[in-house]
């Protein structure tokens, strides 16, 4: 069984090492590891680390490089190079806990013969050991329903089951290099679940520069995917979605709309969103002209 580890990176040779270092103390574990890593243009002599890397040859390394085109592009490129049963995205500030690979090779011998599951889902933690979300409620679920109608917060690691993964890519609008990768697993949760487990494989240290430290800087130089986002997240179904979380949604229809210079209340689904949009649009424009 072999895991592919997709990695897009930017001037961050120094957090490679972190999360090399990880792997290598996975290695033990019995799953094939393969360390895909796409340069998005680094100025840091990245190169030159990950060569020291596999000069190691204690993992499988490949090292790809593109022009500055921003992590989705990366990671939609490095899906193709995947050769694994099993995939997982892995920032450069993340990196997994000792007994991660272990971890998801016993849940994936419980969950690979099941029929539309399109991964496993697991929990994140911080450098202070802190759960970044919630513990999960239910066993099997969808990402919509995770985050819409559940109540879950904060980041997870999901485990792509590959035949599936493949199917899918992150989609971007109007030529920019950024969006929600929630877009891609609405789409997955159409045709498949995913298997939530409550336990630990991943750490995350946010970066000053990074996307999740920045996000209103992301908004404004990508609005056109996350107008896309939340116009087709009020084309579903809302039946069970938390009020606040139709609030949120809402509130950023209105931002995006206007950020875009796009009005398309008319394929707006549900009748009580179509309410709250015209109550909210005036004070919604108001805010969003602000930002």
């Amino acid at each position: 069984m072999k895991i592919s580890i997709l990695t897009p990176t930017y001037n961050r040779k120094d957090l490679l090492k972190r999360l090399y270092s990880s792997l290598l103390k996975n290695s033990k574990h019995g799953l094939d590891i393969e360390w895909l890593i796409m340069d998005d243009g680094s100025t840091d002599d990245t190169k030159t680390i990950v060569k020291e890397f596999k000069k190691e040859n204690k993992i499988e390394i490949k090292y790809y490089n593109q022009e500055n085109q921003g992590k989705m592009v990366a990671i939609n490129n490095l899906v193709t190079y995947a050769t694994g049963e099993l995939i997982i995205d892995c920032d450069s500030d993340d990196y997994f806990t000792n007994n991660a690979f272990k971890i998801i090779k016993e849940e994936y011998e419980k969950y690979k013969n099941q029929n539309n599951i399109y991964g496993l889902c697991f929990l994140k933690f911080d450098q202070n050991g802190k759960n970044m979300g919630n513990e999960f409620r239910n066993q099997r679920t969808t990402m919509f329903d995770l985050y819409f109608k559940e109540g879950e917060t904060g980041e997870k690691a999901i485990v792509f089951f590959s035949g599936v993964r493949k199917k899918y890519k992150h989609e971007l609008e109007h030529g920019e290099n950024f969006i929600t990768e929630a877009r891609m697993y609405h789409k997955m949760d159409q045709s498949y679940k995913m298997i939530c487990i409550n336990k630990t494989i991943m750490i995350c240290e946010y970066q000053p520069k990074g996307y999740s430290k920045n996000i209103k800087k992301q908004f404004k130089e990508n609005p056109y995917g996350y107008y896309e986002y939340f116009k087709e997240i009020l084309q579903r179904d809302m039946k069970g979605v938390n009020f606040k979380k139709r609030l949120y949604v809402i509130k950023h229809y209105i931002l995006f709309s206007y950020l875009t210079k796009q009005y398309h209340i008319r394929k707006v689904k549900n009748w009580l969103n179509r309410i709250l949009i015209c109550f909210m649009w005036i004070p919604g424009i108001v805010k969003s002209s602000r930002i």
